[in-house]
């Protein structure tokens, strides 16, 4: 496997869920590469466009882009970009909307417009359902009828990024890893590549228990060295441990953006799901 990455980055002006598709499509031909989908949706300003472009580093992964922007000012804007970076941009909707272009004879509206309840629209309201259901070990369905299962310690993000993965259709439930307590036997019961762990750097984790511990005025948070670094470094130890017995590849969320990280733990799922069928 070469060793520089494949970033493929999604602009869009919803979800990016159709560039997300065709992406890992086409990241199917290339198994022998680590290609990473991210995206950066609901893109309806310049602004927003330029700051995109920011978290690009093209030094450090083979950067492409793909699109899905309806907005004439916005798309060329975004060929613009990809032009002056060098970046190889693939507009995914260009192509469809000229071949309708050609069949009507007329130009298209240029308007973003949802595209109606679908089977998908009910598959993502179940999922979002099971993950609210399913949230921080508190399972109501078992385990074998999750798409993902994220474990780690509290506060590492796993419930925003269960929702979020709920919100595009993948039924997640998130399980809290804590030291002393063992986890669900359900846990080793369901099949390993459904598993994602999620670490953060230590410092990160004082900073976002100490707010959490203040905004709840509880004391005995502060007793149970909820806060304390030199805890959470053994509390993350005992955690990688437990997530390294599970075989589960793990995800640091200490600087990714939700939708980074959701497309990293959705890459992570589904290539392990076909390397579990394939063998």
């Amino acid at each position: 496997m070469p060793d520089t990455p494949i970033e493929v980055h999604i602009i869009a002006d919803s979800t990016g869920d159709t560039a997300a598709r065709v992406a890992r499509a086409a990241a199917a031909q290339y198994v022998g590469y680590d290609v990473r989908i991210i995206r950066h949706p609901r893109q309806s300003t310049a602004e927003g466009l330029h700051d995109a472009f920011a978290r690009m580093h093209p030094d450090r992964a083979r950067t492409v882009v793909f699109s899905t922007v309806v907005d004439e000012g916005l798309r060329q804007l975004v060929r613009q970009l990809c032009k002056e970076r060098g970046l190889p941009h693939a507009d995914l909707l260009e192509q469809a909307v000229g071949a309708l272009r050609d069949a009507t004879g007329q130009d298209p509206e240029r308007k973003v417009r949802p595209v109606g309840v679908s089977e998908d629209y009910f598959k993502r309201v179940q999922a979002m359902e099971f993950a609210i259901a399913n949230d921080d070990g508190h399972l109501q369905n078992h385990l074998r009828e999750a798409d993902i299962v994220l474990i780690g310690v509290s506060r590492s993000g796993k419930t925003p990024l269960a929702m979020y993965l709920g919100y595009l259709g993948y039924k997640t439930a998130n399980i809290p890893l804590v030291p002393g307590i063992a986890p669900p036997d359900q846990l080793f019961e369901v099949q390993r590549w459904k598993i994602v762990g999620l670490t953060i750097d230590p410092e990160r984790l004082v900073e976002i228990r100490s707010r959490r511990v203040k905004a709840l005025g509880s004391h005995s948070l502060h007793r149970d060295g909820y806060t304390e670094l030199v805890k959470i470094f053994d509390e993350l130890d005992e955690v990688s441990s437990i997530q390294r017995s599970l075989g589960c590849p793990v995800v640091d969320t200490t600087t990714l953006a939700l939708e980074e990280a959701a497309g990293r733990v959705i890459e992570l799922v589904q290539r392990r799901r076909e390397a579990a069928r394939g063998r």
